[in-house]
């Protein structure tokens, strides 16, 4: 890291820290993560990612999961069979 790149505010030594093994890394300042800490945790999802969140219900989804083991690509499909047999073609 250089001491010229003003836009990097992190001191770590990220090559010393590269080279270091799991065992050789000090996580004694870190606490632990507990049930308590997992029941107050936050799911935050990226912009990106939430434009793409579709609202299912719980028991279309169990549907799914118990009938395909790639039920996410078998929603998509049975959607885009429900598009083409309506007379339209979806944008690919």
């Amino acid at each position: 890291m250089s001491d010229t790149n003003l836009s990097n505010t992190s001191r770590t030594n990220w090559a010393a820290l590269e080279a270091m093994t799991d065992e050789e890394i000090d996580y004694s300042d870190i606490p632990p993560l507990t049930d308590e800490f997992f029941e107050n945790a936050t799911l935050r999802i990226p912009a990106s990612q939430a434009q793409q969140l579709v609202q299912i219900d719980p028991d279309v989804l169990s549907w799914f999961q118990s009938h395909h083991k790639k039920y996410k690509t078998a929603i998509n499909l049975a959607l885009r069979h429900y598009i083409e047999s309506n007379g339209e073609q979806p944008a690919l």
